[in-house]
């Protein structure tokens, strides 16, 4: 089973000032699945994205990639290494084309051919950026802004994506979209990591998941197990329990 963990986490502390944000976090995600971390505000979650990719300083504790100690990486080697992450609130660059954002993606990438490769892989995923590749990013709508931010994370050609709050502020339909998206994105070879308010969404489409509560995994389980676990029903999914 071992050679199958592509992710590994273990007992990671982080500390912002004299608030303890992860309390001895450890989870693993398994090459080819989407794991998901749901929680409520303030949980860790995005903290546990940022210290994974060192965008935070770790206290304690250790991150493998596929085996290797990524612990004290600097942040460009972690991606150089393979993994991506789509911050929440999409984050692209609102004075540059759909193209020109698309290519920042792929910017430390010295295989064109590969690229104008992955440049028809993402189109092919996101029609919509391609019939909107010369206009600027910041006259997308607000789910195609997040496609393109999803695109633009493909584009580095990660073989660990991580998505922080995909569907936030997004109309239900375009969250069902982006879910299926997400879904096929796996199935095409890439591991995820989902960070998600919308629960429900996120346990139907997570192969895995973890529950955050203030800084602590307090349970975990498959997607399916956990949609029925009476109180994840309770206190994310909105369903009263007998």
């Amino acid at each position: 089973m071992s050679e199958n963990i592509m992710l590994q986490v273990d007992s990671v502390h982080v500390h912002y000032g004299a608030i303890h944000a992860l309390k001895g976090i450890s989870l693993k995600v398994g090459k080819g699945q989407i794991v998901t971390l749901i929680g409520a505000n303030g949980a860790g979650k995005t903290s546990t994205l940022s210290a994974i990719t060192n965008l935070v300083s770790k206290t304690s504790g250790k991150i493998l990639f596929k085996g290797r100690d990524i612990s004290h990486a600097a942040t460009h080697q972690v991606v150089m290494n393979g993994i991506a992450m789509v911050p929440e609130g999409r984050r692209i660059f609102p004075n540059l084309s759909v193209m020109e954002n698309l290519l920042m993606g792929a910017y430390s990438r010295k295989d064109p051919e590969a690229v104008k490769a992955d440049l028809e892989w993402v189109f092919d995923l996101f029609p919509r950026l391609e019939e909107r590749s010369k206009q600027l990013g910041g006259t997308l709508s607000g789910g195609e802004q997040q496609m393109l931010a999803v695109a633009r994370g493909l584009m580095t050609r990660p073989e660990l994506l991580m998505l922080d709050e995909p569907s936030l502020g997004l109309a239900p339909l375009l969250v069902k979209e982006v879910f299926e998206v997400i879904r096929r994105i796996r199935d095409e070879g890439v591991t995820i990591l989902l960070v998600e308010q919308n629960a429900m969404a996120a346990l139907k489409v997570a192969d895995y998941a973890y529950v955050l509560e203030t800084g602590r995994i307090v349970l975990e389980g498959t997607g399916s197990h956990l949609l029925k676990n009476d109180d994840v029903r309770k206190a994310y999914l909105g369903v009263a329990t007998e």
